[in-house]
């Protein structure tokens, strides 16, 4: 049966300041993205004294939001066989350990073959459903990794455990630990890295500190082992969820991840003739509050095979001992 619509009347108050539409309901709203809230609003779902607004629409004190949630629409894109690496699942999530080369959602370029396309064929045999808050090409998706990142994913099966996980997401209460091996090493064995970043003003496919809206972005890392000069194995805790962050932090410090042509160049894609399949960007851990038990739950990926045949050779070439 389809879910009828909820309805939700916000008023300006005298207090609030004149701010954009999208900015002033992502404080109000905590279970939802901004990215959602601008979605609805570009889709007509809220609206501004009954008036169909922009995202960037500016309120004042005495505006009327309307706030309408509309009825799921149904998902037309087609179940694929695909292999996936379950770590947990019940009613209301699904954790699974993301493989090298899969896109997360279908995209221009990429509308088969992904994440979102297996995750349909997982369900039609019986396993639930996906929350509808992502829209229709992103079922489920509370956040998302790049295609040649591999690691713990969470998937929300409603809509309630979607807007709870977001909620987690935005308070950065999420506990998110990658491994990287990157070119050369960072200066410090530990440290953190604060570069505001944003889409670049030259080249609209990256993200540098080159923009006009810079948002702050935070990332600590710890060295774990140093293969000589040539590179490292580096531990990354971003405090911040900016697209491509700890890919554009680790260049800002000379240490781009080994693969990433987009940000490192040419001289990273081989290490002393080694050639770099992929970036080569781990998602170790991922720890979060169950939506529904309230339980505190931790989820952990070991490196991928490619990773650890490259951390092999890399010991070898520069003989560093295995470290324990």
């Amino acid at each position: 049966m389809p879910q009828a619509e909820t309805r939700t009347e916000l008023l300006v108050t005298a207090g609030e300041g004149i701010k954009r539409l999208d900015h002033f309901l992502a404080t109000r709203e905590p279970f939802y993205s901004r990215t959602a809230l601008q979605r609805l609003i570009e889709e007509g779902h809220i609206r501004v004294n009954d008036r169909t607004v922009k995202p960037s629409h500016k309120i004042k004190p005495g505006d009327r939001i309307t706030l309408i949630l509309p009825r799921p629409q149904p998902i037309d894109l087609t179940p694929e066989p695909i292999p996936l690496d379950i770590l947990y699942e019940d009613d209301a999530v699904l954790v699974l350990n993301k493989q090298a080369g899969l896109v997360v959602h279908p995209a221009p370029g990429h509308w088969t073959g992904t994440l979102v396309n297996a995750l349909l064929h997982h369900l039609a045999r019986g396993n639930g459903t996906l929350s509808t808050i992502g829209g229709r090409e992103r079922p489920g998706l509370v956040h998302r990794l790049d295609k040649d990142t591999t690691g713990v994913l969470v998937i929300a099966k409603t809509d309630q455990a979607h807007r709870f996980l977001s909620a987690q997401f935005k308070r950065h209460s999420i506990q998110r630990i990658y491994e990287a091996l990157v070119w050369g090493a960072p200066k410090s064995r530990t440290g953190q890295i604060e570069v505001s970043i944003g889409r670049d003003t030259k080249d609209r496919k990256k993200f540098s500190a080159r923009t006009t809206r810079p948002k702050s972005s935070l990332t600590m890392y710890q060295l774990l082992e140093q293969f000589g000069d040539l590179a490292s194995r580096v531990e990354l805790v971003p405090g911040t969820g900016r697209t491509h962050q700890l890919r554009v932090h680790l260049t800002s410090i000379g240490c781009p991840i080994l693969g990433d042509l987009t940000y490192g160049g040419k001289k990273v894609v081989k290490v002393d003739e080694i050639a770099t399949p992929r970036v080569m960007l781990h998602a170790r851990d991922l720890g979060f509050i169950h939506p529904v038990s309230q339980q505190r739950l931790l989820f952990h990926a070991p490196l991928p095979r490619d990773m650890m045949q490259l951390i092999e050779k890399l010991r070898t070439i520069t003989k560093m001992p295995v470290q324990q």
